[in-house]
């Protein structure tokens, strides 16, 4: 088959075809406009780049559709290319979206930070992450201090990416119905703490970094990030130049479940490489705000039994 024909096939034939003929499923939840996960059989395969292009979170395994049918089947390429012909003209399903297309923003990332009001008490962010997701108001109050969080659409929390010289890059979008990154901008690492901390606690969601930063009240130590639930180029190379601090000691504080393992596994190799410190601190629950929760509640049924 001619270059030609075999782009034209890759043009005709989407990544969701390939998986939903497969068994797969949408995990809408989890999924935003630019990245579909799917889910099926204990894997997980997020669709990128408008359905052409895929990547599987829990290895270093990416392509086209072409390399998906490789990927699953564990066929080869000539095997594959026949699957993905069979598939020409099958249209998969939509994911059905429960919030409006947001339009994408001119202005520069720091105006479209600075637009959205920092909370108050009483605000719908205040309430959600104070009522909702548990986090202690001294917490609240100090990410607020610092410019880590902003009022978001519909009760949603936006909470700020910034890189080495502390420029806003993005931010992790957090709600009681929504969740995600800001369209178009660069995930780096939420930082929550003290800057210049010889303790590197790095989690999935700047929730959850906020969380443990309360689970161990606030150590000084410590300064608790976020990769946003992915683990981008920029985000490896924040991470890289954080380790070779002198004296650093990298606490993979990542979710208890195999993506958690996995990115723990990079974050090992991160040390290994910077010649510094590692820990594995896990949650008990599948994640750092869930421990949170629990241990407020268990608190709650304390004071009411005294």
């Amino acid at each position: 088959m001619e270059k030609k024909e075999l782009e034209d096939l890759r043009d005709r034939v989407q990544c969701a075809a390939v998986l939903e003929k497969a068994g797969f499923a949408i995990d809408l939840k989890e999924s935003t406009r630019r990245a579909v996960k799917y889910r099926g059989g204990g894997a997980i395969i997020i669709v990128i780049h408008e359905g052409r292009g895929w990547f599987d979170p829990l290895s270093d395994a990416k392509g086209d559709v072409f390399g998906l049918v490789e990927h699953l089947d564990r066929v080869p390429f000539v095997e594959a290319l026949d699957h993905v012909a069979s598939l020409v003209g099958f249209v998969p399903k939509e994911p059905v979206w429960t919030h409006a297309a947001r339009e994408i923003e001119l202005s520069a990332v720091s105006e479209r930070w600075t637009k959205r009001r920092k909370p108050w008490p009483g605000s719908m962010t205040w309430r959600y992450l104070r009522d909702d997701r548990c986090v202690p108001e001294a917490t609240i109050r100090a990410a607020i201090r610092h410019d880590l969080v902003r009022e978001g659409p519909r009760g949603s929390m936006w909470a700020a990416h910034r890189d080495s010289e502390g420029a806003v890059s993005g931010w992790e979008e957090r709600g009681p119905e929504w969740r995600g990154f800001s369209t178009g901008e660069a995930k780096v690492l939420f930082r929550f703490g003290a800057i210049h901390a010889p303790r590197l606690c790095v989690t999935e969601a700047a929730i959850d970094a906020m969380s443990l930063a309360a689970l161990e009240s606030n150590r000084r130590d410590s300064l608790y990030v976020s990769t946003g639930g992915g683990w981008a180029p920029t985000t490896d190379a924040a991470i890289r130049l954080l380790a070779v601090r002198k004296g650093m000691l990298v606490v993979a504080a990542t979710d208890n479940n195999a993506q958690g393992d996995i990115y723990a596994d990079r974050l090992e190799a991160i040390a290994r490489d910077a010649n510094c410190g590692f820990e594995r601190h896990r949650p008990r629950h599948e994640d750092w705000n869930e421990d949170l929760s629990a241990q407020l509640r268990a608190n709650s049924r304390r004071g009411a039994m005294s």
